[in-house]
């Protein structure tokens, strides 16, 4: 039987200019061999595979472009394993820093101990929803999503983790309208991509267009301005994670359909404007 090293270099060899990563495979092997993280995968390099057929198998789906997340059936998010399916985005980096800044942020307006009411609108995984309940606890955290199936796997999520956050079906804040609900925090990782072109294939061929692409006529960042009213109850932070592109278009948002408020706009850590911070006095 081959070693798990000898395993790796067969793997990078045929997928040398495909854009398969050691980091992927890595990954692959801690999974299927049982092994608590990556670095046992290194201590044990030179032991013989016990998984070979299933290693090799995976090795060809992403020779064919699939995601290594799609592949296993779970992405990692600021230390929480969440299940994903082709039914929800792959939580990525940008949405950790987005949940970070909005860490940071929230707290200049409120005592974030306090009971705050937070709504995660297009939750998807849950990622988000899950990433804050998670690190303010008396938060009251909900979820929202168009997308039954997504909602399903955010349930599952949310109940591996043992979190009370309450979901809810339903397009941008419709579902908190038709609850009655006040929110404090409004945030958002909506459809945002400009065009199919502008997605890697792995993106565009095995993630819901519903929630990649972004549509001038029927969008989120849209709906979510001109409704935001209609659950505000007091001061209001919106966080949405954004295109660079859509600067101009949320500046036109804001002036149409906001009053007395302040924005801020931060680059991610590879330099582009990804987030937009609204704060409603």
């Amino acid at each position: 039987m081959p070693t798990i090293g000898e395993e790796i270099s067969r793997a990078l060899l045929l997928g040398k200019g495909k854009g398969v990563l050691a980091v992927d495979l890595r990954l692959l092997i801690r999974s299927n061999e049982g092994f608590k993280d990556q670095m046992d995968v290194f201590l044990h390099r030179d032991e013989e595979m016990k998984n070979v057929a299933i290693f090799r198998s995976q090795v060809e789906r992403l020779l064919a472009g699939e995601p290594v997340e799609l592949i296993l059936g779970e992405a990692e998010f600021l230390g929480h394993r969440l299940k994903v399916t082709r039914d929800t985005l792959i939580p990525r980096g940008e949405t950790e820093e987005l949940v970070a800044l909005l860490s940071q942020i929230a707290p200049r307006y409120w005592d974030a101990r306090n009971f705050l009411v937070c709504c995660d609108i297009g939750t998807g995984t849950g990622a988000i929803a899950i990433a804050l309940k998670s690190q303010f606890p008396n938060w009251v955290v909900s979820g929202t999503d168009i997308s039954a199936p997504a909602l399903e796997v955010a349930k599952e999520n949310i109940g591996r983790e043992g979190l009370s956050i309450r979901l809810f079906q339903g397009d941008a804040l419709e579902p908190l309208i038709r609850e009655n609900m006040a929110a404090d925090i409004i945030v958002s990782n909506p459809p945002y991509v400009l065009s199919p072109g502008e997605a890697q294939p792995s993106v565009r061929d095995y993630e819901p267009s519903s929630a990649l692409y972004f549509d001038p006529e029927d969008n989120v960042y849209e709906k979510i301005m001109r409704d935001v009213c209609k659950v505000k109850k007091g001061p209001l932070l919106l966080a949405f994670e954004i295109d660079p592109g859509l600067k101009d278009y949320l500046d036109g948002l804001m002036s149409r359909y906001l009053s007395d408020y302040e924005s801020e706009y931060k680059e991610d850590l590879n330099g582009f404007l990804r987030f937009l911070f609204i704060y409603m006095r």
